[in-house]
């Protein structure tokens, strides 16, 4: 299976709650980050930018060696764990799993 080959980017969109706090969302926010250190094909770091369009706050993105990884990421149960966690924080969120490409000029 080819297309399970190579670098996959696992990108989360996410607004949290209203009455969620600003220190829950910094502690989620570091959460997130630990999962590196916790689920060994996650390469990947949060990144938390502000203001983006159609009301969501936060990007995640993570980086896998393959689909496989991504897969592997997902049964975690290290995220099986904070994703329960995280998600009922959320109002809003898109995930998207992509292969980044190389732009030629």
């Amino acid at each position: 299976m080819e297309e399970a080959k190579g670098l996959v980017k696992h990108m989360l969109l996410a607004r949290f709650k209203d009455e969620v706090q600003s220190e829950e969302i910094d502690q989620l926010i570091k959460g997130y980050a630990n999962l590196v250190n916790l689920v060994e094909p996650m390469k990947g770091r949060a990144v938390s930018i502000e203001n983006l369009h159609q009301g969501f706050t936060h990007i995640f993105e993570s980086t896998f060696e393959s689909t496989e990884g991504v897969a592997e990421y997902i049964a975690h149960p290290a995220h099986v764990e904070f994703a329960n966690l995280f998600l009922s924080h959320l109002d809003k969120v898109l995930l998207i799993d992509y292969k980044p490409t190389t732009l030629r000029s």
